[in-house]
C-alpha cells in the first residue's frame, strides 16, 4: 500500500451543491517528489466568495480552470502508476477533503480508487501523544508554509507525517527506517 497526502480547496462547503477548486497529493516517501496537482471548474452555479478568497482566486479564474472530468481521469491514472498497492487516503481533514474526492471520483469516473476510508493525521498524532486534545500540535511539525495552495499543503502535511515516524518510531508505507 501506499499514503498519499490530500489537500483539496473548494468553493463551499459540500461537493455536490458546490465545486471543487483544486486538489493537491504527495505520496509519502523520503524524497516527496512524487506529487500531483489539478485545478477543475465549477461544476454548480453556487459559490461562497469567502472560499475564493482563501484560495486566492476570483469566481472569472475558476470557471477557466478545466474541466473536472480529465482531471480526475488523470488524478486516477497517477494513483494507479504511482501507488504499490492500495492507495491509502490521508490528510489533515478528511471529513472535508475526502468527500471532494470521493465525489469526483464517482461522478466523473465510476469509482473511487481509495475506497470508503481515509485516515486523519491529527487523529494519528493524538494517539502517539496519548492525548486527544494534542490534535493539532503536530501541524508545528510542517516545514512547507500552510498558504491554501492544496500542493503546498500537502507537502507541509507530508512532511510532518515523516517528522511523526521518525520521533515515535512509526512504520509507514513508503518510509525506510532512519537512524
Amino acid at each position: 500500500m501506499s499514503l498519499f497526502i490530500i489537500d483539496v480547496e473548494a468553493d463551499g462547503p459540500c461537493p455536490g451543491l458546490f465545486s471543487m477548486i483544486s486538489l493537491g497529493c504527495v505520496r509519502l516517501d523520503r524524497e516527496l517528489k512524487t506529487v500531483f496537482k489539478a485545478q477543475f471548474a465549477p461544476i454548480s452555479e453556487k459559490w461562497v466568495p469567502g472560499a475564493l478568497a482563501v484560495s486566492h482566486i476570483s469566481r472569472e479564474q475558476h470557471l477557466a480552470y478545466p474541466a473536472p472530468e480529465k482531471g480526475m481521469r488523470v488524478f486516477g491514472q497517477f494513483l494507479e502508476t504511482t501507488s504499490v498497492g492500495r492507495p491509502i487516503f490521508v490528510s489533515d481533514n478528511p471529513a472535508f477533503d475526502w468527500q471532494w474526492v470521493n465525489y469526483y471520483f464517482h461522478a466523473f469516473c465510476g469509482e473511487n480508487p481509495f475506497g470508503h476510508s481515509a485516515r486523519r493525521i491529527g487523529d494519528l498524532y493524538a494517539g502517539l501523544e496519548k492525548d486527544f486534545s494534542a490534535a493539532s500540535r503536530w501541524k508545528a511539525l510542517r516545514k512547507t508554509k500552510h498558504t491554501h495552495d492544496p500542493l503546498d499543503d500537502a507537502m507541509g502535511n507530508a512532511e510532518a507525517l515523516i517528522a511523526i515516524s521518525d520521533r515515535f518510531g512509526l512504520k509507514l508505507p513508503g518510509l525506510a527506517r532512519t537512524g
